[in-house]
């Protein structure tokens, strides 16, 4: 498990360095592809949803428009996006779900376009209206914050944080998770090609990384949850060492939207 952790990831954070550095439209792409694929997975874990059900595709699109909305924002279609989805959605299962099963279908659906789709676009809104040094912070010290927590936890961890939910999460994962996350953060902001023109103070980048770690750790109690009730361990097996996409970006879903907000109301 270990070795493959290690593997995927001297494969992806290489490449995932080079989409961000360069941007829309790369580091959108790779988000539409995280998305798509993310969303599939939500989908597959309900065990009676119908995956061959024409609104699996269109939760897709759906998570997709959403996912990228933020390159449209500015032109005001979003509103129009979310009302053509809506009654489009609703009425195909008028005329072609069976009865019993319309409202899970369709409620299932939008719970992975809004899940997923648009809590994902947060990453590439703070991208776009940021620029890619704060996505580089926030994506790493969350990566800082599941690899404390990870070793910690699996070496010291004694005291279970949410047995019914994750029984492999302990309190000391939970606290080696956050100050790797602030000592992460420190370290990625005072890297001088990403924050040299404007520094941020220390207290901020110290209290960044603490919400970076609860938040990170709550989406991935979340998503936990939501295998736990379907009755699986992973999402998928696309990626060794760490399950599905959805299981290696969980913890990313809920980020995305916290550091934008972040920015917004206290740094700029």
């Amino acid at each position: 498990m270990l070795k493959q952790r290690i593997i995927t990831a001297v494969i992806g954070i290489p490449l995932l360095i080079l989409l961000i550095w360069f941007g829309a439209p790369w580091f959108s792409l790779l988000i539409a592809v995280v998305v798509l694929m993310s969303t599939l997975e939500f989908y597959h874990m309900a065990a009676e949803f119908d995956k061959r059900c024409p609104l699996t595709y269109f939760g897709l699109l759906w998570a997709l428009a959403l996912a990228l909305s933020p390159h449209y924002r500015s032109t005001n279609l979003l509103p129009v996006v979310m009302a053509a989805a809506v009654v489009i959605s609703l009425v195909w299962l008028l005329f072609h779900s069976p009865q019993e099963k319309a409202f899970h279908n369709w409620a299932w659906m939008v719970a992975g376009v809004i899940y997923v789709g648009w809590m994902l676009s947060y990453w590439i809104g703070l991208h776009l209206e940021y620029g890619r040094s704060w996505v580089y912070l926030a994506i790493f010290t969350t990566f800082a914050n599941d690899t404390g927590a990870f070793f910690i936890g699996t070496k010291w961890g004694k005291h279970k944080l949410a047995s019914a939910i994750s029984p492999g999460k302990t309190w000391e994962g939970a606290i080696g998770g956050l100050l790797s996350a602030v000592v992460g953060a420190i370290a990625i902001s005072r890297i001088p090609i990403l924050f040299s023109s404007s520094p941020i103070e220390y207290w901020q980048v110290v209290l960044l990384g603490c919400l970076i770690s609860l938040f990170a750790q709550l989406g991935d109690l979340v998503e936990s949850l939501l295998k736990r009730n379907m009755g699986l361990k992973e999402s998928g097996n696309l990626l060794p060492g760490h399950g599905g996409v959805l299981d290696r970006f969980d913890s990313l879903i809920f980020v995305g939207a916290m550091v934008y907000y972040y920015v917004v109301w206290i740094v700029a």
